[in-house]
């Protein structure tokens, strides 16, 4: 892991403990990458309860409850399904946040391309049952740098939501 990540890494470890919050990770694409970030820092265990990599559609519509009529309509690659990822995950962990992940990493999509969505497009997803931001990188640099990116910018959306979630809900207090 690269310094940069870890330095998010420890951040986001700070304002979770600080604040007593918890955290969840579900990922297709990168399969458990934001997981094993997250849990590299020490004192990960107070506040990640847990994640769940959802490679196949069943898994993200059984166990995260993300609606089959929208994968099947806009592809398991769409903003709405990270969206659908993240509330699913908050409530299968009972967590206050969550991290969300869908995308081609290459070198092809699993319909050989039909569905119009390009190789290097991911969605990635953060946030609260009821307040969920998203980002999508859509850049195709091989699969190992598709993954590192989606990775590392799922990192920077999680830490930046944090920051100013956290500073807006103790400025409230």
């Amino acid at each position: 892991m690269d310094l940069d990540l870890k330095l998010v890494s420890k951040e986001i470890n700070e304002m979770m403990w600080r604040n007593h919050k918890t955290l969840a990770t579900a990922e297709s694409c990168t399969a458990g990458r934001v997981a094993s970030v997250i849990t590299a820092v020490p004192g990960s265990s107070n506040y990640y309860k847990g994640g769940l990599v959802c490679y196949a559609d069943e898994v993200k519509i059984q166990l995260l409850k993300v609606d089959a009529d929208v994968i099947a309509e806009k592809t398991p690659v769409c903003e709405e399904v990270v969206r659908q990822m993240v509330i699913g995950a908050n409530e299968l962990f009972h967590t206050d946040y969550a991290v969300a992940i869908s995308g081609f990493a290459g070198p092809g999509g699993p319909d050989g391309g039909r569905s119009g969505v390009i190789v290097g497009t991911i969605w990635i997803a953060v946030g609260t049952k009821d307040d969920v931001v998203t980002t999508m990188i859509e850049e195709d640099n091989g699969r190992d740098k598709n993954l590192a990116s989606a990775t590392t910018v799922a990192m920077h959306l999680l830490r930046d939501y944090l920051k100013e979630h956290m500073e807006n809900d103790e400025s409230e207090a």
